[in-house]
C-alpha cells in the first residue's frame, strides 16, 4: 500500500509542537507493516542545513493562484529510512518561522495546490493521501470538487486528522475565492462557508472520506458544544466517518538509556534517575536535595493548558515540600505569572523562558512527577514522553490524557499515575498532595513506575489502526 502525508511540519525537519513528532514518527512505524509513506512538506528555510542539502530537485511544476503561476519545485530526501517530498517557493516558505505571517492564507492555499500538482506529477499515485490539521485541509476539497473527474486522481481516498480542533484556518470568504479561483457554490454551509468567513479546517471536515482525531476520548468530546469549537454540528454529522486513535511517541527517540542530553542514561533505576534530578539542581540553582519531590512541567502557556491554575495554586504548593521546575512560553500574562513565582521563591521555583530540546529531556528525566492540568488535550505527547522517563504524571481527565494515565489505585495497586475531573485549582491541588503523599512511600511509589514500564507507549499499537483504516478505504 502507497500512502501521502500531507503536513505542515515534521521531526526531524520542521518542528513547532506535537503535530512535528506525529508526523515524523508514524510513518516509520507504517513502515514496519509493510506500509510505504511519503511525506509531503513545506521546504523551510528551518530545515537543518544537512537535510536540505541533500535533497534532490526531481521537478519543476506550476501551481496557479487565482490569476497568477507561480513556481513550485519537488525536491526529494530520504531521512531516517522515510521519504520526504519537499515543495519548494522561497518567497512562502524560506522565512524566519514556521507560521505568524499576514498571508497564512495565501502560503497554504499555494501549499494545498501544490500537494495536488505533486500527485499529478507523479508517476504512481498513493492509495490513500493523509492529511494532518488544518494547513491540509483544502487539499481533499481540490480533489472532489476541482479534480473530481481526473483520471490519475479520482481514485485516491483521503483522511483527515485533527490533531487540535481549536486552530481551524479561518480567513475570509473574498480572499480565498481569489485565491482558489472558485466559485460561490464553494462557499455554502455544506462546503467552506464558516459563520460568514471561510475555514480550512471545515474542507477537510467536509470533503475527506474519513476523520480521525488523536486519541478515543477526544473524538467524542469534539461532537460536543463544549469541545467541539463550533465545528460540533459538522463533526455530529460525519460520526459515522470519525475514528479516534491515541498518538504513541518514538521510542528509538525517547529513549532514557539512550538519550544524549541526560546527565546519566538508565532504564528503570530510581538511584540514576535521582542522579539526573541533582544535576538538574545544579545547572538551574536549586538546592541539590534528591529527597526533595520535583514537580516538572514543559508547556505552552496558554490557558488551555491550565498554567493559570498553576499561578493560583503556587502560594498552597509554596507550603510543600517540593521544586517546582518549568520550561516554555507563551502569553505574556501568565509568562509574567510564573515570572514573579520565580523571583518570590527563586529557591523553590525554577522558570526558564523558551524551548530547549535538551533542557526539556532533562526535566523529563529529572522530575518525580509531570504535571498537565489542561482544559482540554486532544491527546497530548508530554504525559507520553514522562511516562517513558519514569516519570509520574499528575493530569486532568480529558482527552488523551484520560485515555492513557490511570489514576493510582491504592487497594488493587493499579494505575501508572494521577487524575482529577474538574478544571479547579482545588482538584489539581488535592491530586498534587496526594502524589506527594504518596511519594513518601517507596514501595507504593516503585509499584507506580513498574506499572508505567509494562505499557507500550510506541507506535506499533496505533500504527496499527490506520493500516487497518487505510484498508477499509481502499477495500
Amino acid at each position: 500500500m502507497k500512502v501521502w502525508f500531507a503536513a505542515s511540519e515534521a521531526m526531524p525537519l520542521a518542528k513547532t509542537g506535537g503535530l512535528a513528532d506525529v508526523v515524523g514518527a508514524l510513518p516509520k512505524a507504517l513502515a514496519k507493516q509493510s506500509v510505504d509513506v511519503t511525506v509531503v512538506l513545506p521546504k523551510y528555510g528551518e530545515i537543518p542545513h544537512e537535510i536540505a542539502s541533500r535533497a534532490e530537485l526531481r521537478q519543476i511544476v506550476w501551481v496557479q493562484m487565482g490569476w497568477r503561476s507561480q513556481y513550485c519545485g519537488l525536491y526529494e530526501v530520504n531521512v531516517d529510512g522515510v521519504q520526504y517530498l519537499l515543495i519548494d517557493n522561497e518567497y512562502y516558505f524560506k522565512r524566519g518561522h514556521l507560521y505568524g505571517y499576514g498571508d497564512e492564507a495565501e502560503r497554504f492555499v499555494f501549499f494545498s495546490s501544490a500537494v495536488i500538482e505533486a500527485l499529478k506529477a507523479t508517476e504512481e499515485v498513493p492509495d490513500v493521501l493523509h492529511c494532518h490539521d488544518w494547513q491540509t485541509g483544502l487539499v481533499p476539497f481540490l480533489l472532489r470538487t476541482r479534480y473530481a473527474n481526473h483520471p490519475g486522481l479520482s481514485r485516491i481516498k483521503t483522511v483527515f486528522t485533527i490533531h487540535n480542533l481549536q486552530y481551524q484556518g479561518v480567513f475570509s470568504r473574498d480572499m480565498l475565492q481569489d485565491l482558489l479561483a472558485v466559485g460561490d457554490d464553494s462557499f455554502s454551509p455544506d462546503a467552506l462557508e464558516f459563520y460568514g468567513a471561510a475555514s480550512f479546517m471545515k474542507a477537510g471536515l467536509r470533503f475527506a472520506d474519513k476523520l480521525t482525531t488523536v486519541s478515543p476520548t477526544y473524538a467524542q468530546e469534539i461532537l460536543t458544544e463544549t469541545y467541539g469549537e463550533k465545528m460540533d454540528g459538522v463533526l455530529r454529522q460525519r460520526a459515522g466517518d470519525l475514528t479516534g486513535i491515541v498518538n504513541g511517541v518514538d521510542t528509538d527517540a525517547y529513549d532514557p538509556m539512550r538519550d544524549e542530553y541526560l546527565t546519566v542514561r538508565y532504564r528503570d533505576s530510581v538511584t540514576k534517575k535521582r542522579r539526573n534530578k541533582l544535576a538538574l539542581q545544579r545547572e538551574l540553582g536549586l538546592p541539590e536535595d534528591d529527597t526533595v519531590p520535583m514537580l516538572g512541567i514543559v508547556s505552552r502557556f496558554v490557558w488551555q493548558k491550565g498554567i493559570d491554575m498553576i499561578g493560583e495554586a503556587i502560594p498552597e504548593l509554596m507550603n510543600e515540600r517540593l521544586q517546582l521546575v518549568v520550561l516554555g512560553a507563551g502569553e505574556q500574562q501568565l509568562e509574567s505569572m510564573l515570572r514573579a513565582a520565580r523571583d518570590r521563591y527563586p529557591d523553590r521555583i525554577s522558570v526558564w523562558f523558551g524551548f530547549n530540546e535538551g533542557l526539556a529531556r532533562r526535566i523529563y528525566a529529572s522530575s518525580d512527577m509531570y504535571l498537565m492540568p489542561s482544559r482540554f488535550e486532544p491527546c497530548g505527547l508530554s504525559q507520553l514522553i514522562a511516562l517513558r522517563y519514569r516519570t509520574v504524571p499528575i493530569v486532568r481527565e480529558s482527552g488523551g490524557l484520560r485515555d492513557t494515565v490511570t489514576s493510582y489505585n491504592e487497594y488493587t495497586g493499579e494505575g501508572n499515575g494521577f487524575t482529577f475531573g474538574p478544571a479547579s485549582t482545588h482538584d489539581m491541588l488535592y491530586t498534587i498532595r496526594r502524589a506527594l503523599a504518596l511519594y513518601q512511600d517507596e514501595a507504593v511509589w516503585s509499584r507506580i513506575l513498574t506499572n508505567s514500564a509494562k505499557i507500550d507507549y510506541g507506535w506499533s499499537t496505533s500504527a496499527r489502526e490506520y493500516h487497518k483504516l487505510y484498508r477499509v478505504l481502499v477495500g
